[in-house]
């Protein structure tokens, strides 16, 4: 398969070279980046490095997930940050727009529900309890506390939550609702995660779910909430001995970029960046709070893209509860 993917990138040669021409900035070239907004904080830190150290310019965007597919299937940037693997309908957007892509997961996430700190009841929730909120049936029914759980006070109920491009979004609702995108619709929405932040953070009535980089930037304005699997379990809070013992289910999922492969083949500068990311980014993963692949996934991971690799090994399907362990199983 590598030397038939090789030999078809060949004959895009005047491609490569005249998406070098056009995307240049004041006779410079320019990387292009967007989606999600749970990998933004690794993206920008590598770019921010990589600019300075090479002088090569490096947009960051932050459309979601689902947005930034849309835009790198159009062949508009050069990476895609994804919360979740791409999907087959995005596979086919590609394809007919005759663009492969490299799949690179980078780290680990721990998708984080949180409430207002002056809310003193609901630090521990059920599965079962963020469906109830969270399904489309509630929309416009469950609009406090008590009529989630009668123990809980008659408190004004206020979600925020990203929305429907966000890859998030796309993960939270398969994971907890059972179907992806399957929600209700009365709740602040918002792809920049730091509004849902401040939503929550401004509202004691307030329940939000992000990823746990901008919790843990705001852990003193929020309460992270302990997830259980069902009644019967303990409950779990997002952290990174939870995500690499997987723990905590099913809420810990990999995030990933994604790379346009006919230009990284052709590009100098594209292939150096990504090389850079994924050489330089476990400090900065980690400085951002989020979970860095342990060795033996990175070392298959650098080396799927060493070696070009066109496509997805989570076949164009939502995921949910991958393990670390599973990474190897999906670099194919």
């Amino acid at each position: 398969m590598q030397t038939k993917f090789i030999k078809a990138l060949a004959t895009a040669a005047v491609i490569a070279a005249a998406f070098g021409a056009q995307s240049s900035y004041a006779g410079q070239r320019v990387i292009k980046i967007d989606g999600s907004s749970t990998v933004y904080p690794i993206s920008e830190a590598v770019a921010e490095e990589f600019q300075n150290e090479t002088k090569t310019r490096v947009t960051v965007g932050i459309s979601g997930t689902g947005g930034g597919f849309k835009k790198f299937c159009r062949g508009e940037t050069d990476i895609s940050d994804a919360s979740r693997p791409i999907k087959q309908k995005e596979i086919d957007q590609c394809k007919a727009a005759g663009i492969q892509f490299i799949e690179i997961p980078v780290a680990f996430d721990a998708l984080t529900v949180v409430i207002n700190p002056k809310n003193d009841f609901a630090k521990t929730m059920t599965v079962a309890d963020l469906k109830k909120i969270w399904e489309p049936a509630a929309q416009g029914k469950l609009k406090t506390w008590k009529s989630i759980n009668p123990a809980w006070p008659d408190q004004k109920l206020a979600l925020f939550g990203p929305g429907a491009d966000s890859g998030t979004f796309d993960y939270f609702t398969e994971a907890v609702v059972g179907k992806s995108k399957s929600s209700r619709g009365d709740f602040t929405a918002s792809e920049d995660d730091n509004v849902l932040v401040k939503g929550v953070a401004g509202d004691e009535g307030g329940l939000g779910y992000f990823g746990y980089a901008y919790y843990e930037e705001n852990k003193d304005i929020l309460t992270a909430v302990a997830v259980k699997k069902d009644a019967a379990s303990k409950g779990v809070l997002p952290s990174k001995e939870a995500i690499e013992d997987g723990t905590y289910t099913p809420l810990a999922r990999p995030i990933f970029i994604y790379v346009n492969a006919t230009r990284a083949a052709f590009d100098p500068k594209l292939k150096a960046f990504v090389d850079y990311y994924l050489a330089k980014s476990k400090p900065l993963i980690e400085e951002v709070k989020y979970v860095p692949l342990p060795t033996s996934e990175q070392a298959a991971v650098v080396a799927h893209w060493k070696a070009l690799k066109p496509g997805s090994g989570f076949g164009g399907k939502a995921q949910v509860g991958v393990k670390m362990s599973d990474i190897l199983k999906n670099i194919k």
